[in-house]
């Protein structure tokens, strides 16, 4: 399955919603376009969490180009396109690896947003890259979350640092970062405990590992990414929001997508968070990771 399968496949709640919705918005003679018409289109849009702006944005355009015009689902679905992957676009972000130095990533988020598994999904990609991979548990508080990454570590041949229960993150954190520069590991990726981007603490602790990390390899760390599960909608946007403020996330996973009919909370957050969709997770095995692509997505929003 190429990637725009797997996107596909990820977004199949996501696309049953958009397909069937708007499909009911016409007869086989197509429909006027006129105020009533561009409130049901809203409301469908709405449904896949998208946002309000976007919408917005999609109802405005839909009103200027047909208004007054019989039209047929193809006419619209391909204009509501266009103008998705206008509020999608960005620059390709993958992760870029540094040529002969550790490359450090830390990854943040809330609890459960699956950033575990997302970690296992990285390390996957970068092991079939042939890349030596050193895992920094520093989800020190939740022995469980340390537990699942050895295991994954096992599974995929990377080495993985840990500390005892409790013990300071930050340390975890330095050691692993000081592991994977003295063997010179090509990635070094970093797990931190889930905390609400309303707690103060925690947020502050998240920012001490960010500088620790930073003084064992100076520039580090290279990408700090935060994991949103996909099917908590608009809340990731305020997620993302205050982890950026907090260590300055320069990309996004998107989780979860699988399990979602709010797919269209990948447009929400390209349109009121300035951070790039790196990479999407759409399943429970490390390969279920795609890199993130605006056309593809939105092409696999509608899909047949």
């Amino acid at each position: 399955m190429g990637l725009f399968g797997i996107i596909k496949r990820g977004l199949e709640k996501t696309k049953q919603i958009l397909n069937t919705d708007i499909r009911d918005l016409f007869k086989k003679e197509g429909r006027l376009v006129d105020d009533a018409f561009l409130e049901e289109l809203f409301a469908s849009l709405i449904r896949t969490d998208m946002g309000v702006e976007a919408a917005k944005e999609i109802r405005e355009e839909t009103g200027k180009e047909f208004r007054g015009r019989v039209v047929f689902m193809e006419d619209l679905t391909a204009s509501v396109k266009v103008k998705l992957k206008s509020i999608m676009s960005q620059d390709a972000a993958p992760v870029k690896l540094r040529d002969g130095e550790t490359t450090v990533i830390m990854v943040c988020g809330v609890n459960g947003s699956g950033k575990t598994t997302s970690i296992a999904k990285l390390t996957k990609m970068f092991r079939d890259q042939g890349k030596s991979v050193v895992l920094g548990a520093a989800d020190t508080f939740r022995a469980a979350a340390v537990e699942q990454l050895t295991v994954w570590a096992g599974r995929l041949g990377a080495e993985i640092v840990t500390g005892k229960p409790g013990c300071d993150p930050a340390s975890v954190a330095f050691n692993a970062v000081e592991t994977a520069v003295a063997k010179k590991a090509d990635v070094c990726i970093v797990d931190t405990a889930g905390r609400l981007q309303t707690q103060v603490n925690l947020m502050r602790e998240l920012e001490k590992i960010h500088r620790v990390i930073g003084k064992v390899c100076p520039g580090a760390p290279h990408e700090i990414l935060l994991v949103l599960d996909a099917t908590t909608g608009q809340n990731g946007i305020s997620q993302a929001k205050h982890f950026t403020e907090c260590v300055h996330c320069n990309g996004l996973i998107l989780a979860k997508l699988d399990g979602t009919a709010k797919g269209g909370c990948a447009v929400a957050i390209r349109k009121q968070v300035d951070l790039p969709v790196k990479y999407v997770g759409v399943g429970e095995q490390a390969e279920d990771l795609a890199l993130f692509d605006p056309d593809e997505y939105v092409d696999a929003m509608f899909a047949d």
